[in-house]
């Protein structure tokens, strides 16, 4: 019979960080209270996790990459929020960012959660970040890190 390994939502013995964009605000804010919000119900240490500010979202993959690398942390949450605009920048932002963090995460080993929102309005992202919402888009983010940092701890110890 095969042997099922799952992550479980515990995150009492983890080192955790957290990167949120600071473009677009408002969002963010929200975005970084859910995650916080989350850590704290599974059991983390919030009081003492580093949370690091970056200008935009394409920032987020060198700070990601710096603790992966050297922060020794178990999981890195990413912030952000890029809302569509006029112009094809938005198609550039984006996958500048999902590219930069998806490479980090397979190169370093760590999970890099991806917790940024693409929206087409800021009707959207205020909907995905409503603090009564089922689905917290940050802590949506904060629970997937925890749970696949406690997977590989688990695959590391099988």
């Amino acid at each position: 019979m095969p042997v099922q390994l799952h992550g479980e939502l515990d995150a009492r013995d983890l080192k955790l960080a957290i990167v949120v964009s600071r473009f677009n605000t408002p969002i963010t804010e929200r975005l970084l209270a859910g995650a916080l919000e989350a850590i704290a119900e599974c059991g983390g240490d919030v009081d003492n996790l580093p949370v690091a500010h970056v200008p935009g979202a394409l920032e987020l993959g060198v700070v990601a990459r710096h603790f992966a690398e050297v922060g020794s942390v178990d999981a890195v949450i990413c912030l952000g929020c890029v809302i569509r605009g006029k112009t094809g920048h938005y198609e550039t932002v984006v996958d500048g960012t999902r590219q930069a963090l998806t490479h980090v995460a397979v190169e370093t080993g760590v999970p890099i959660l991806f917790g940024v929102l693409t929206v087409e309005n800021k009707d959207q992202a205020l909907e995905r970040t409503d603090a009564a919402r089922k689905h917290h888009a940050g802590a949506d983010a904060a629970r997937g890190a925890i749970e696949m940092a406690n997977l590989l701890k688990k695959i590391d110890d099988a």
